[in-house]
């Protein structure tokens, strides 16, 4: 049996008022998700382990079963594999948004959804001003880019950006982590101590506001009416993860497949083992190509064991607290991926088993990622169903496999459908 995991990222939500009550994805018109919960069995899963926080990397991770707290090494050094930054010990990496600044406050964590082809530009300015052999900014894809420190102490306090929209961002630079502001010895593997770090950081912070506010990029765009990418924001440090190949926890994936236009799920891939595919038009946004991302998981379910589609768009959404467009993203999940995927697999020879997730709620609300368990299903053909008729948050409290954590959820869906029989 083949496997493909189908994850809308920040999917989930609150119950908004202006729905009467409802949640987005117990509104929106998902009648593909519907049937096949309905067909399938259905729950709940901890994605967000205790003591972490609510980052798309620690939900996707701990989706495909990974022990967070012996492999979590922050954002950044996922972010490096997917685009081909080969961490050396010592080197710390970091997330790097561009992100828009609007007096003294941050407006929004993607300089109004900069492209990647403008982003190349200002990275490479900043590389040439701001870099140096122990600083290194690399272009990842529209706002998500790359810094690496050589030898710096990630024991760092550092605020991701899209959970202070609006927010003073003076206050939020970065800190030494509680308890080592005296620190003098740096951490085996680091050169500077973490208040070296943090000092370091914030420098290249305020440097890159005064580089970048006259840039003539950052003038044209204001002359466009857009927002400027004026300022960076590195977060999330980490050094090089040791993470298990997905075959070594399942023999039977002797190849597998990851499909995302995030450089943080595409490293997640690498380390899992996954080949990374590039498909035409994906952007990580609402307008992304639907089916282009569902043609090549089906074309890679032909050789494949396992295949990781992600999609982004939810997750956007909720960042931008726009209820009408998160439920715009969640039906076309449902009509332009989902669907396709089960009509196209349902009556293959060789079976194709299918979840569907978020990985973490993005309530429009709050505008940013929150640590409730999400909802999930699983169907293959002959899994005996359980009463679940509808897939939300609030239906699949009755589901049949209750509350799950850790990688209960991935060994369910992997290991679940060994006793499958024609």
């Amino acid at each position: 049996m083949k496997h493909i995991i189908i994850l809308g990222d920040g999917m989930a939500d609150w119950p908004v008022e202006s729905l009467g009550g409802k949640t987005l994805m117990q509104y929106a018109k998902t009648p593909y998700m519907d049937k096949l919960a309905g067909m399938g069995r259905t729950g709940r899963l901890k994605t967000v382990a205790d003591g972490f926080h609510p980052g798309s990397e620690v939900a996707n991770m701990s989706v495909l079963g990974y022990d967070l707290p012996k492999v979590y090494e922050g954002r950044g050094p996922l972010e490096a594999a997917s685009i081909g930054v080969d961490l050396k010990p010592g080197e710390m990496a970091m997330r790097c948004n561009i992100i828009c600044i609007e007096g003294d406050h941050i407006k929004n964590h993607s300089a109004g959804h900069i492209t990647t082809e403008e982003a190349d530009v200002l990275v490479k300015y900043l590389q040439k001003h701001l870099g140096n052999e122990r600083v290194y900014f690399y272009t990842g894809v529209q706002y998500r880019h790359l810094l690496v420190i050589k030898g710096g102490d990630k024991r760092i306090d550092c605020t991701p950006p899209h959970d202070v929209p609006l927010k003073p961002f003076r206050p939020l630079l970065v800190k030494p982590m509680p308890g080592t502001e005296n620190i003098t010895v740096p951490e085996d593997g680091a050169e500077l101590t973490p208040q070296q770090t943090a000092d370091l950081i914030n420098d290249l912070i305020l440097r890159s506001q005064e580089l970048l506010k006259n840039h003539p990029l950052n003038q044209k765009r204001m002359a466009e009416g857009k927002d400027p990418a004026n300022s960076i924001w590195p977060w999330s440090p980490g050094y090089r993860p040791k993470m298990e190949r997905l075959s070594d926890k399942f023999p039977q994936v002797k190849r597998g497949a990851v499909i995302s236009a995030v450089d943080l799920i595409n490293g997640i891939g690498y380390y899992a083992d996954l080949r990374r595919l590039t498909v035409e038009g994906a952007t990580g946004l609402y307008d992304t190509n639907y089916e282009n991302k569902v043609a090549a998981a089906l074309e890679a379910l032909k050789t494949d064991d396992f295949v990781y589609l992600h999609i982004e768009a939810s997750d956007e959404a909720g960042h931008e607290g726009n209820v009408e467009l998160k439920l715009l993203t969640i039906e076309n999940l449902d009509s332009r991926a989902v669907g396709p995927i089960y009509e196209a697999v349902k009556d293959w020879e060789e079976p194709v088993a299918i979840a569907v997730l978020p990985d973490h709620p993005t309530p429009c609300e709050l505008r940013t990622h929150t640590n409730e368990p999400i909802p999930f299903f699983i169907w293959y053909p002959g899994i005996e169903p359980d009463s679940v008729q509808a897939f939300d948050e609030v239906s699949v409290c009755e589901g049949s496999y209750g509350l799950l954590k850790e990688d209960e959820f991935i060994n369910e869906f992997m290991n679940g459908t060994t006793d499958y029989t024609d």
